[in-house]
């Protein structure tokens, strides 16, 4: 997820999913209710365990539940307890705040963002209702979709966040509707009909004097609003987290405009030049021109990174996986540094720019990097398999190797937390010498350590950053990691991450989850929020990672920066319409 911003009815049951293949792999069915009883020990044992933790002797996570006898089948039941985390989110919200944007766990209530609300949590949502095949609440987000989804509002809306969630959401809908089985309805027209009004009206924010579209949009006028702040400049990283939404939305309806529009950002980025592939985090969307030095792969400058080899993953053009591989030879050159005590390596800040000195400050944000560096250098194939091909090389064997430390490095920040999950930003240790620039830096090729010991001493919190707003990032590395390394300690991680947030997150009378004021204090404060990307993004990849690799298959399909699913088009209808100058 970018952006510094990112800010059911009762008795809901679970429905099983159908034996069925489909053209995004072999759907690996969930368990039933039933296949998880306990047996008769097992019975026994955890009713043991429940009378040491009343009489307060043991703490919730440190009961044992009895588990199935094979790995495989271990795996399907913590998949079912995300799932079971999913559905009571989604009952909290549904009782309490149903048709609304924004869900208030605490004082259960809903608000929202528009007169006449913009279905925030409920069409981010649709896709992974579908991928856990919960059709009867899909069904019930359906038919609000058609009663009461109405763009026709005097609203200004953020354009990258409106187009990664509302219409990549839509979008994905859209395609996993035809693609999952026991998914689909007579009533399924409307994810394409409602994506593609939403998307004529964010057509307005690209009418600029340099094509850079404007931060914001009017939804009935289709003006498109210059920033507020910032000088009026635009983030780079929202004006180039649209590309996948658009470029597939013009694929399936043949209208070449939302191509056209989202392309020209692309062009006009990489006109400007950005010297070794790193560009700065603001752009006048009036001269074209960036407005400031600033580097960094967090808030404003995240996923320009990621929707490059995303771009080409997903349309095939070569044009950006030259421009990946550009950025991220200049990340390892200019900005990843070992730590001062356990070596790990982070990704730090350019506040001047190229040339300048570093900063150690590493947002959780910059936790999407390692799973894209690994998704880049292997295509999205398996490790063991791509590394047989004659494509391989020894940059492709350095970039897994940087991604295997920035995992551990992200895995890290909720390591060194008294409650296991990340706060918003870690500011690190570091010789001072790492800190000068490039060319005066010492270089080092110490190994990480692996004792926790040495990484607290590494991680700073400051009291400004201790919050979490249950933000996917790390999961999502995870999951890519898993599936693309095999490596087992990715799913160990991922099912801790998820056991801290299930003991420190989850709200009185497990009535939905909520975001936290310090990660640091146990018990931590609660923040009255439950993000709409807790269920589009956070539960989402902790489900596809405890999940069989034929559920989506990486070498099918592309994820958006909101964890929205599309198709790897290929070659489609249309192509690249510029060439590259410098």
């Amino acid at each position: 997820m970018t952006n510094s911003v990112r800010s059911r009815k009762n008795g809901a049951s679970r429905v099983g999913t159908k034996h069925t293949t489909s053209s995004v792999g072999s759907i690996a069915p969930d368990a039933p209710s039933t296949r998880r009883n306990l047996s008769f020990v097992g019975a026994i044992l955890f009713g043991a365990s429940l009378v040491f933790w009343l009489a307060g002797s043991i703490k919730p996570s440190e009961v044992k539940w009895w588990s199935p006898s094979t790995p495989d089948e271990e795996w399907q039941d913590r998949r079912e307890q995300v799932k079971d985390a999913f559905i009571s989110s989604w009952d909290a919200y549904t009782k309490y705040a149903w048709g609304h944007d924004r869900f208030h766990p605490i004082s259960k209530r809903g608000s929202q963002m528009s007169p006449k609300g913009l279905g925030w949590i409920i069409v981010d949502s649709l896709d992974t209702m579908m991928i856990m095949n919960l059709t009867s609440q899909l069904s019930e987000a359906r038919v609000w979709l058609q009663r009461k989804l109405d763009y026709e509002q005097d609203q200004d809306v953020n354009t990258f966040e409106t187009t990664i969630r509302m219409l990549g959401g839509l979008l994905s809908a859209h395609y996993l509707s035809q693609v999952l089985p026991g998914v689909s309805s007579r009533r399924d027209q409307v994810y394409l009909n409602k994506a593609v009004d939403l998307a004529d009206r964010l057509l307005g924010a690209y009418d600029s004097p340099s094509g850079i579209p404007y931060a914001s949009i009017h939804l009935a006028t289709r003006r498109g609003i210059v920033s507020h702040a910032d000088g009026g400049a635009s983030s780079t990283a929202e004006a180039t987290t649209l590309q996948l939404e658009m470029k597939y939305l013009s694929n399936i309806t043949g209208n070449g405009i939302y191509w056209r529009k989202a392309e020209k950002v692309m062009e006009v980025i990489d006109g400007i030049g950005a010297p070794e592939g790193l560009v700065p985090i603001f752009i006048s969307p009036h001269s074209g021109r960036f407005t400031s030095r600033e580097i960094r792969l967090g808030s404003r400058g995240d996923s320009y990174y990621e929707y490059l080899i995303k771009q080409y993953l997903q349309t095939s053009e070569p044009i950006y996986l030259e421009m990946w591989e550009e950025a991220v030879e200049g990340i390892q050159k200019h900005l990843i540094i070992p730590t001062q005590h356990a070596k790990l390596r982070i990704v730090a800040e350019l506040p001047n720019g190229i040339g300048g000195a570093l900063s150690t400050k590493m947002d959780h944000l910059v936790c999407f990097l390692p799973g894209s560096i690994a998704l880049g250098a292997t295509n999205g194939l398996p490790e063991a398999e791509a590394r047989r091909l004659p494509s391989w090389n020894v940059e492709k064997d350095q970039q897994m190797k940087l991604a295997r430390e920035l995992t551990k490095t992200c895995w890290g920040m909720y390591k060194v937390t008294q409650t296991g999950i990340a706060p918003e930003i870690v500011w690190f240790s570091a010789d001072e010498r790492m800190l000068r620039s490039t060319s005066d830096r010492p270089s080092s090729s110490a190994r990480s350590s692996d004792s926790e010991a040495s990484w607290r001493k590494d991680y700073n919190i400051k009291p400004l950053d201790t919050h979490n707003l249950q933000r996917p990032e790390t999961v999502e590395t995870l999951f890519l990691m898993w599936r693309i390394t095999k490596d087992p300690i990715y799913r160990k991680w991922g099912w801790e991450i998820f056991q801290a947030f299930l003991e420190y997150s989850t709200v009185e009378f497990g009535e939905g989850f909520s975001s936290l004021n310090d990660v640091n204090t146990i018990p931590p404060p609660r923040r009255d929020d439950m993000e709409s990307f807790w269920l589009a993004e956070t539960l989402k990849y902790l489900y596809l990672l405890f999940s069989p690799d034929e559920l989506l298959p990486l070498t099918q399909v592309v994820f958006n920066t909101e964890a929205h699913v599309f198709p790897r088009m290929g070659k489609g209808k249309f192509k690249t319409g510029w060439e590259r100058t410098r």
